[in-house]
């Protein structure tokens, strides 16, 4: 997460993972996790909510979020880590699932339009200006619906470490770590198990 100052908990200075500069809804995924001592949500509350969606430029900072949006926000997230779990399994998502994500898409829709620059024509989508906190919403479920149905879908993967639940996108199909955190934490792990195994 860029622009966090040095003050701010260390928590928030997470690695990033793979796939979340390409994919703001993994970011979004990603924002419940796991540190020493216990679960961080960076979505706890309205005020915390408002601060992630301004860092990741999908809200104005001037736009307020209140309790039931930043809520719709949490849904939103706990609907994408089942439609990552079922795509990653192989498996048909929980309905209430497809159903958050599609009402989200349907909140805000994007109003199509041309461009024309420099290098020619080009479409674009303008988000619903009228209803900023669910233009937001709408970009982020649009993002997640891109990841699960792009090329990039067969790489979403959930962290193998224990204790994290992160999602990534692998580089190459042997990764089953989000960092190298991770994976020295799991290598540590079994290095201990070894000699504890191994002493008299």
């Amino acid at each position: 997460m860029s622009g966090v100052d040095n003050e701010s908990p260390v928590y928030l200075h997470q690695l990033p993972v793979p796939g979340e500069d390409q994919y703001v809804s993994l970011a979004l995924v990603n924002t419940l996790f796991t540190v020493s001592h216990g679960e961080v949500d960076l979505l706890d509350g309205a005020e915390a909510a408002h601060l992630w969606l301004v860092r990741h430029a999908l809200l104005p900072d001037k736009v307020a979020l209140n309790g039931r949006q930043s809520g719709r926000l949490r849904a939103l997230r706990e609907a994408l880590r089942l439609l990552f779990a079922a795509r990653a399994a192989g498996a048909r998502p929980p309905g209430d699932a497809l159903d958050t994500l599609n009402a989200t898409l349907a909140a805000a829709p994007a109003t199509p339009r041309l461009d024309w620059g420099a290098d020619g024509p080009r479409r674009a989508d303008v988000p619903d200006a009228g209803n900023p906190a669910a233009a937001a919403l709408s970009l982020l479920a649009e993002d997640a619906a891109d990841l699960l149905t792009g090329t990039d879908a067969a790489q979403l993967t959930e962290c193998a470490a224990q204790g994290c639940a992160r999602w990534f996108l692998r580089s190459h199909g042997a990764r089953r770590w989000c960092t190298t955190k991770c994976g020295n934490r799991v290598r540590a792990a079994r290095a201990y198990a070894a000699r504890k195994a191994s002493s008299p």
